[in-house]
């Protein structure tokens, strides 16, 4: 087994309330690759994970996105004692340690840049990003704007703030070294965030297996069209498109 890369700097965490097995695959994804300080998930679900170095911490349930941002701005930080928290969700997780930079922990924020900002305020992503300690204690400043989605929040409703308080975003040209979401490659990328990247990450027979465990899968309407491409071209199309298509009626139907 390769060497794990060490960052005992960093805490990974996952705060979520659904697709809960999806998260630990991602957190077990991920620690394959890096040596953290800590790997907490952060849940109302009663599970033991079998990987021994995941630790889980109860919370009250997460009902909704909203809920989640304020969550993570407000309440994640004392769960996190290093200098840095690395926040995965079920739909992303480390890639390839090697492309790991140094110069990823000189800043206080950093996650995939959005390609549908040119102001220059636009890293990034929080579904898989990292952030340092200090920057996540100022998110519960009475002077910070908390608002929805939490990584807007932090990478464009504050950031002038945050930058005036001492924090570093990460640039653009590194946030995509950093990780893979809108923008960026998820051939060259440390991590990545998103599911409809999920088949070309780790394949489309692991994003299959993935998708039928998942308890929610309405969380892949948004991305539906580019997921329902991807599978018809793979193996098995016709059948598994027809179950895309089945379950996302039945999860309209229910919500």
């Amino acid at each position: 087994m390769a060497r794990r890369l060490p960052l005992p700097q960093v805490t990974l965490c996952a705060v979520s309330s659904v697709n809960v097995k999806a998260t630990v695959r991602a957190l077990e994804a991920s620690l394959a690759q890096i040596d953290v300080g800590a790997a907490l998930l952060l849940t109302d679900s009663r599970l033991e994970p079998d990987h021994p170095g995941i630790r889980v911490i109860p919370i009250a349930p997460i009902t909704s996105a909203r809920a989640y941002s304020e969550f993570v701005l407000t309440q994640l930080v004392d769960h996190v004692e290093t200098s840095h928290c690395l926040v995965i969700q079920w739909d992303g997780h480390v890639l390839d340690a090697t492309r790991w930079e140094p110069d990823f922990l000189a800043h206080d924020y950093i996650g995939a840049s959005w390609p549908q900002y040119s102001d220059g305020h636009d890293v990034g992503n929080g579904g898989f990003s990292l952030r340092s300690r200090r920057l996540m204690l100022l998110c519960r400043d009475a002077a910070f704007r908390r608002d929805h989605p939490e990584d807007v929040a932090i990478g464009r409703t504050n950031r002038q703030w945050l930058e005036g308080q001492g924090m570093q975003l990460a640039p653009r040209a590194l946030a995509d070294r950093f990780a893979a979401e809108r923008a960026g490659d998820v051939r060259a990328s440390f991590g990545y965030h998103g599911v409809w990247l999920m088949p070309q990450a780790i394949g489309m027979e692991a994003f299959w297996r993935v998708y039928r465990d998942l308890d929610d899968r309405g969380t892949i309407r948004h991305d539906f069209s580019s997921i329902l491409e991807q599978m018809r071209r793979g193996r098995g199309g016709l059948k598994r498109t027809s179950r895309l298509i089945w379950d996302q009626i039945i999860s309209r139907k229910q919500g």
